[in-house]
């Protein structure tokens, strides 16, 4: 367990690559963090440091988001915060994503807790103040 505290979104570079370095192998990555914790915010810095040009923004509405890294790399993005019961992830076929091998970024993933991989990376991101948060990466 890894626990990175910064003090502005100037420093997120840093929590994006030791993120990055952790995965071991994973590819589902659980992003748990209260409303407006910067889940949204990190993985915009991983897909910066992935070298995607993609313009990252949180799929509220369409549930997932793709995006294209600098080696053509694939990156899924999920926000299930607005999903009723986890057979909408179900409809969307998230056992395609999640087992595809390629980079898998879910927020609010418990609303979905009982579908997740075995083998995930969770990330806690604690707000500490207007810009201060700490990451915890498991």
């Amino acid at each position: 367990m890894k626990t990175i505290h910064i003090n502005s979104e100037n420093e997120l570079r840093e929590v994006a690559e030791e993120l990055l370095s952790s995965l071991d192998g994973r590819t589902v990555v659980a992003l748990r963090g209260e409303m407006g914790a910067g889940k949204t915010t990190l993985i915009r810095s991983v897909a910066e440091v992935l070298g995607a040009c993609d313009q990252v923004t949180s799929p509220t509405f369409a549930l997932v988001n793709q995006y294209e890294g600098g080696a053509g790399e694939r990156i899924f993005h999920f926000d299930f915060y607005r999903i009723e019961d986890e057979r909408e992830a179900f409809d969307l076929g998230y056992e395609e994503y999640f087992y595809s091998g390629d980079l898998c970024f879910v927020e609010w993933p418990e609303k979905i807790e009982g579908l997740l991989p075995e083998e995930l990376v969770e990330v806690r991101i604690t707000v500490d103040g207007p810009e201060e948060r700490t990451f915890t990466i498991a």
